[in-house]
């Protein structure tokens, strides 16, 4: 049996050779480059959806590097475009001329019937469109965008005490077993 094969390189046998990583990660479909974990204590997320995202070069060859950033982003909707805005991809070290911008705005790929949803609830129901995940699914770049309404001081502090009170009652649980 050869290592090139595709018997050679099934998860079974990668606990008996040496088989690459990102090479299974891109069979099963996705590998995660950036997470926007505090978006999920900064906002209630009401619905979600994945997005294609434009990008030159040197930006793919940072992202599979793992070389991006989510934090204080937001797609924003401009002249019936979806932009995603503030979000930083390191510049690609090896690159030489052509270098990107990090912090440059990236459009983002969504049918028309999705963004014109999007429009109407974005403006009448006040609510915001925040970058909760950056991805490769079958070697493409995707966002996973959330609709989401901001949270109040009190209701983070209730999502909080709920949190405690159910790690007390695991505790418990778990010391009376």
């Amino acid at each position: 049996m050869q290592f090139g094969t595709a018997a050679a390189t099934s998860p079974a046998r990668c606990a008996t050779r040496r088989c690459s990583y990102n090479r299974h990660m891109a069979r099963n479909g996705e590998k995660l480059i950036a997470e926007n974990r505090r978006a999920r204590h900064e906002y209630q997320l009401l619905e979600r959806l994945e997005a294609g995202i434009v990008l030159t070069g040197t930006e793919v060859k940072s992202l599979r590097e793992g070389r991006a950033s989510l934090q204080r982003s937001y797609a924003d909707i401009r002249d019936g475009e979806l932009w995603l805005v503030g979000a930083n991809i390191a510049t690609y070290d090896k690159g030489s001329i052509g270098q990107h911008d990090p912090e440059r705005a990236r459009k983002l790929l969504l049918h028309r019937r999705e963004i014109d949803s999007l429009v109407g609830k974005v403006q009448e129901r006040g609510l915001t469109l925040v970058p909760l995940r950056l991805y490769f699914k079958d070697g493409r770049a995707k966002v996973e965008l959330a609709l989401a309404r901001g949270k109040d001081v009190r209701d983070k502090r209730r999502d909080i005490a709920r949190r405690d009170a159910q790690r007390e009652m695991e505790r418990a649980l778990k010391s009376r077993r």
